[in-house]
């Protein structure tokens, strides 16, 4: 399936679309907050696994309804080496089913769920993980072995 093509800013509010990287496998996060635990650890995680990623022709987008100065924060707090794009109005949230209920801090809420979706270079969907766990550490591994079992021949 098509990824939805989207334009959103980035934290110095210079506009990305999905389409910019046809050509890279793309791992298109959605996470929830800016500078929470979890958010952080997942964050963390793709920015210490960003040079292995990259020598596969990938890059990292994560997005979340938080603002480009929450981003900018962010980023400048943990020494983030990839993409975080704000999408406000939580539009793009939406058309990726990131938008829902939840379990936050032991309570049901509707808000950003934590998803993420593999695009390959032709801009088509190979692999969605849904309720990605953060805390395990394993996600970026997990999509990094996805990817070596799609690019290698039979």
């Amino acid at each position: 399936m098509l990824a939805y093509d989207f334009t959103l800013p980035d934290q110095d509010g210079k506009k990305h679309s999905l389409s910019d990287y046809r050509g890279k496998w793309v791992i298109l996060y959605f996470y929830p907050k800016d500078d929470t635990p979890g958010c952080t650890k997942e964050a963390c995680s793709f920015r210490d696994n960003l040079s292995i990623l990259v020598s596969k022709n990938m890059v990292v987008i994560g997005i979340s309804a938080d603002s480009p100065q929450s981003h900018r924060d962010f980023i400048n707090k943990y020494k983030l080496n990839f993409l975080l794009l704000s999408d406000e109005s939580k539009e793009v949230i939406k058309k990726y089913n990131a938008w829902g209920k939840k379990i936050a801090y032991g309570k049901e809420v509707i808000g950003v769920q934590r998803k993420t979706y593999l695009i390959n270079p032709k801009g088509e969907i190979v692999k969605n993980y849904e309720k990605v766990d953060p805390e395990n550490n394993i996600h970026t591994k997990e999509i990094f072995a996805d990817l070596v079992k799609m690019q290698t021949p039979y």
